[in-house]
């Protein structure tokens, strides 16, 4: 057995640089498990639920791969738990929060981008990485690269087919949404706007701008504090919150680019609005003025 393994970053070292050598037996150790116990511990204590859970999942299949393989025989991450997860219950924006940022003033990227992100249900980054050239307007459909690479198919409505040739104008390829600005020095000729020497605007940048944007007396130094308005929730915005009829899980499952079925089951709860207007209905108030 060869006991010696080079990491995957090792094996992408450049020529001349020294490899980092280590025994993979050191795994097997008895005493790994103890160590391990602490620093899991308090990295459990510093991230949500999710990104600890995830990264023990990492772990645990590379440690079973090497162990199919016969480089090791023990798990070094027995006794580590994964941590309960609380359920994600506000991912949806409220009805009136999705109309008060249609009715801000703002520019016709903004404008754009949200009605696209909100009806497509698409990843922010997905539509970002959007070019002049993967969009089919007749059909209200584009050509996105997913996350994993894959390429793929998203749709608008009337609105978002509305607002593209303006921001869109006469170019016929680059980047659909820029800065305003110049690309700086070192940007990737993939995010420059071939015709405007633009950057493509990045996620960050319109993460930042949409919460500043729906609170408009709000300060570049409280942007943290807005954890309300994202674009993640954003792009639920638009997926039923009560599927029904023609909504079917695929289709949903589709439209959101969710993997998994579970991923839905927030939008089969009834939302702020559906409890809202249950509570109402029942108002005796209500009822006698009726």
């Amino acid at each position: 057995m060869d006991a010696h393994r080079r990491t995957g970053a090792d094996r992408n070292r450049p020529p001349g640089r020294a490899a980092t050598v280590f025994s993979i037996t050191a795994i097997d150790d008895p005493a790994l498990p103890e160590v391990l116990a602490e620093p899991a511990a308090a990295r459990a204590d510093e991230m949500d639920a999710d990104t600890v859970n995830r990264e023990l999942s990492i772990a645990r299949k590379a440690i079973g791969w090497w162990q199919r393989q016969g480089w090791i025989d023990g798990d070094p991450t027995t006794g580590i738990e994964r941590r309960p997860a609380p359920p994600d219950r506000t991912k949806v924006l409220a009805q009136n929060q999705i109309a008060a940022l249609w009715r801000l003033d703002v520019s016709l990227r903004e404008k754009t981008f949200w009605k696209m992100l909100y009806v497509s249900a698409v990843r922010a980054g997905e539509v970002m990485c959007l070019n002049v050239e993967d969009l089919y307007p007749q059909d209200k459909r584009g050509r996105i690269t997913t996350t994993g690479g894959a390429t793929e198919r998203i749709h608008w409505q009337s609105g978002t087919a509305q607002l593209l040739p303006r921001l869109i104008a006469r170019r016929t390829r680059g980047p659909m949404f820029r800065t305003a600005r110049k690309a700086p020095a070192g940007t990737p000729t993939l995010d420059i706007c071939p015709e405007t020497g633009r950057a493509r605007l990045s996620c960050c940048t319109a993460e930042e701008n949409t919460r500043l944007l729906a609170n408009p007396p709000t300060s570049p130094d409280d942007i943290e504090d807005l954890d309300g308005w994202t674009l993640h929730r954003l792009r639920h915005g638009a997926l039923p919150q009560r599927p029904r009829g023609r909504d079917r899980p695929p289709t949903l499952l589709a439209r959101s680019r969710h993997a998994s079925v579970r991923s839905l089951e927030r939008y089969a709860r009834s939302g702020v609005d559906a409890v809202a207007r249950h509570v109402a209905q029942r108002d005796p108030a209500a009822r006698r003025r009726g």
